[in-house]
């Protein structure tokens, strides 16, 4: 089975939060392991209330180094996305990163060759670009 560190806006921004749940029931379906399934919970902050910065961060890193590769739906613009992109890259993990068509989505992802930047329009041809991504790596 391989696993996914699955990243999107959490203190940026919660807008896409059901297109992050979307993204990680298309990649469970297909026996992924999701290791970091809370950012498509509405309830991630409810969660991770009592949890110091630290442990979040030491949480997060230590899944990136866990995974087989990285998926991340960069449409809303985030930091911590924008930094465990960049650390997915550095350990030289696979990396998609989706967004919604007129996106303002940063040059360093887009001009990063270590990245693989797919616009979609609509749920089907997310599933169809997550599920092409996965089978791939």
């Amino acid at each position: 089975m391989s696993r996914v560190f699955l990243s999107g806006s959490i203190r940026g921004g919660r807008r896409l939060v059901e297109t992050y749940r979307f993204m990680a029931d298309v990649m469970l379906s297909a026996g992924v392991e999701v290791l970091s399934e809370h950012v498509a919970r509405k309830t991630v902050f409810d969660d991770e209330m009592g949890v110091s910065e630290q442990e979040i961060f030491m949480r997060d890193v230590g899944h990136i180094q866990q995974c087989d590769y990285l998926v991340a739906e960069v449409s809303v613009h985030s930091i911590g996305v924008g930094y465990e992109i960049c650390h997915a890259v550095g350990l030289e993990k696979p990396v998609l990163c989706v967004y919604e068509p007129g996106s303002n989505v940063s040059a360093m992802v887009l001009g990063n060759k270590g990245v693989v930047a797919k616009s979609y329009g609509d749920p089907d041809e997310l599933r169809h670009i997550v599920l092409g991504f996965v089978r791939s790596v």
